[in-house]
């Protein structure tokens, strides 16, 4: 449409008056097959993007022309009837073509084919207007035209809102499902409908929400995990905001990275695993440390669920005390009595090497090689405080729980 810096000229008396507009009108609601062909053919030469449309989406489009048209006749005929400004129908006639098509054909698409339609009608107005009339109805068409461009930014805003708040629940119950370990078949059909790429590496990190609306809450981590490039899923549940981590090489990093969408307090990150069918263990883990966390006042924000297996087998998680027992007590046991003699030493001396040593009758070198070794077999090095708790709590489980036998030591050789 064509826009002019000098100010329109007058209104022709006869263009206000009751019934002045019918001749104009009729003549364009007589050519509204005409001038939506004529619509379609323009984008057809003016718009690359259309011509790679199906031929479906072509039809919904002239469709979608011929209702713009008579949505203008009647918008035009209660225009001059005089009074007050007539009703806002202007976005009724995209009803003509179905919702998909807005899936298809972006906003900015759809202003391109606004403006083709104008345009066209425009170039036919000297032929359609009866005489004294054409600028009237020129002035008329540019005032629809915008209320159409509002009508389509309507029709995005409320396929973005229903799209939004399905995609919203949908991620809430893919996230329930994660949190209750449903089957992979499960997870991955909510995952697809909702376009989950599943890009490797995938982490589950949990925290407390900020508070207020899952929506405002999600939209925050959502914008932040754009800004790094990282795929995510999320869903609130009661207090707590669980994220779904894709694609992240170093999900503690990302983590950190979106620790402005979370609320005070610890927040904690799961192993990574190759796919979000095995991202339950990733979120089971995560749910436990993050019970587990105010157990550690001092813990680092983000903090790994690994990082706190002391704590979580305290508050009786089965997993936590797996893993202490067979992997870390376990491979105490497999490297030979050595080292389990030399921790049993090291924690009777206070930590202190030279007691160790005198307590074994050995060189102080011994003990520290030994230490070294320790650290080696189980992760975990004796001499950092925070490993040497581990340690200990390792060592307890692995004694106290008839119901699950140690692998037998290596023999020698």
């Amino acid at each position: 449409m064509r826009v002019t810096d000098q100010p329109p000229p007058p209104e022709p008396p006869d263009a206000a008056a009751p019934g002045s507009l019918e001749a104009s009108v009729r003549a364009i609601e007589r050519a509204a097959g005409a001038l939506a062909t004529a619509s379609v053919a323009r984008m057809d030469e003016t718009l690359p993007w259309f011509r790679e449309l199906p031929a479906d989406q072509r039809a919904w489009v002239m469709l979608v022309a011929q209702a713009g048209v008579r949505s203008l006749v009647e918008w035009l005929r209660n225009r001059d009837k005089g009074g007050p400004a007539p009703p806002d129908n202007s976005d009724e006639f995209f009803d003509a073509a179905p919702r998909a098509l807005a899936r298809s054909i972006n906003l900015f698409q759809t202003v391109q084919l606004i403006r083709v339609t104008i345009e066209v009608v425009e170039a036919q107005l000297p032929h359609l207007a009866a005489d004294g009339q054409e600028q009237g109805i020129r002035e008329a068409v540019l005032h629809y035209s915008r209320e159409v461009a509002f009508g389509a930014a309507r029709v995005y805003a409320r396929a973005a809102e229903t799209r939004g708040a399905w995609d919203a629940r949908l991620q809430a119950l893919l996230v329930d499902a994660l949190l209750r370990g449903d089957s992979s078949d499960v997870l991955a059909s909510r995952a697809a409908a909702l376009g989950w790429a599943d890009a490797p590496p995938v982490a589950v990190a949990v925290g407390r929400s900020p508070g207020g609306e899952a929506a405002a809450v999600l939209h925050t981590v959502y914008r932040a995990a754009r800004r790094i490039g990282v795929e995510i899923l999320g869903g609130v549940h009661g207090d707590r905001l669980v994220v779904v981590l894709g694609g992240a090489t170093d999900p503690m990093a990302a983590t950190e990275r979106l620790l402005v969408g979370f609320g005070d307090g610890p927040v904690v990150v799961g192993p990574a695993v190759p796919s979000l069918d095995e991202a339950t263990e990733s979120a089971r883990a995560a749910l436990a440390g993050y019970r587990a966390a105010p157990a550690w006042p001092a813990a680092p924000r983000p903090v790994a669920a690994a990082d706190l297996l002391p704590e979580r087998a305290l508050a009786g998680d089965a997993e936590a005390r797996r893993i202490l027992r067979q992997e870390v007590y376990g491979a105490l046991v497999r490297a030979g009595g050595e080292l389990l003699e030399t921790l049993d030493a090291f924690f009777a001396g206070g930590g202190v090497l030279e007691s160790a040593a005198r307590g074994l009758f050995v060189h102080p070198n011994t003990v520290r090689y030994r230490l070294r070794r320790i650290g080696e077999v189980t992760g975990f090095a004796p001499l950092v405080p925070r490993d040497a708790f581990a340690l200990r709590i390792a060592l307890t489980i692995g004694r106290l729980d008839p119901f699950a036998p140690t692998p037998p030591p290596i023999p020698p050789g």
